[in-house]
């Protein structure tokens, strides 16, 4: 089975190509250009360098939340219109799983993080026994005087990955030595990660058509439409 995994739900980008469970081919951008210009470019070099065709490609894993809402939509709509041709069969991956995944070498916990703006991370746990993980709760979004406290409690050493590793690392000093950061790459999403998730939730795929966004809050606009609505009230 030929697997493609794409993810544009931070500030990186990333997608990979697995053929029965191998990687052919993987590639991650972080320059600071939106995924509208990036992605792409990088889906077709990473194909390329697979020597493997969209035609070839019997199942596509995606990040579908939570995550930045511009880049989620991005990445969806790409995937939609790949698969839709051929009605290729899809998945929608959790990216805070995905990043979880990714480092899941680490013995601990895993506390994978993104940046939700207003003193918010998206965030999970997981355990990892240095080869499987094992969610402990929900995906959600909660301030980061919430995780601090809840990570304070724990006995495990502890892994921070995902685009807010810096920004919890710096707020979180009177954690350390017990937390530590990811480093360099292995801080983001990788597309391989996401395509590994997607051969093992691969029963659960569905048609292009039916894959949704998982943002977990609401947009911005929404939410200061709203502020507005009750303050005039």
């Amino acid at each position: 089975m030929i697997v493609l995994g794409i993810d544009s739900s931070s500030v990186s980008g990333s997608c990979a190509v697995l053929e029965d469970g191998v990687v052919l081919a993987q590639g991650l951008i972080h320059n600071g250009l939106t995924h509208s210009q990036t992605l792409l470019p990088l889906l077709a070099d990473t194909l390329r360098q697979a020597d493997r065709s969209v035609g070839l490609i019997d199942l596509i894993a995606v990040v579908n939340g939570p995550g930045s809402f511009t880049g989620l939509r991005i990445g969806l709509a790409t995937v939609k219109g790949i698969a839709a041709v051929r009605h290729t069969p899809c998945i929608g991956i959790s990216s805070l799983e995905a990043a979880a995944y990714g480092v899941r070498g680490f013995k601990g916990l895993l506390c994978p993080v993104m940046d939700a703006r207003c003193g918010q991370v998206y965030n999970a746990l997981f355990t990892s026994d240095g080869q499987t993980i094992t969610r402990l709760c929900p995906d959600r979004a909660l301030p980061l005087t919430q995780l601090q406290q809840q990570l304070a409690a724990q006995s495990l050493p502890v892994l921070l990955v995902g685009d807010g590793t810096q920004l919890c690392y710096q707020s979180f000093q009177s954690l350390l030595p017990a937390i530590q950061a990811a480093e360099g790459d292995r801080q983001y999403i990788s597309g391989a990660a996401v395509a590994q998730l997607g051969i093992l939730y691969a029963k659960q795929a569905c048609n292009p058509a039916a894959l949704q966004p998982v943002y977990l809050r609401l947009p911005q606009a929404q939410r200061e439409l709203l502020k507005k609505q009750v303050d005039s009230k």
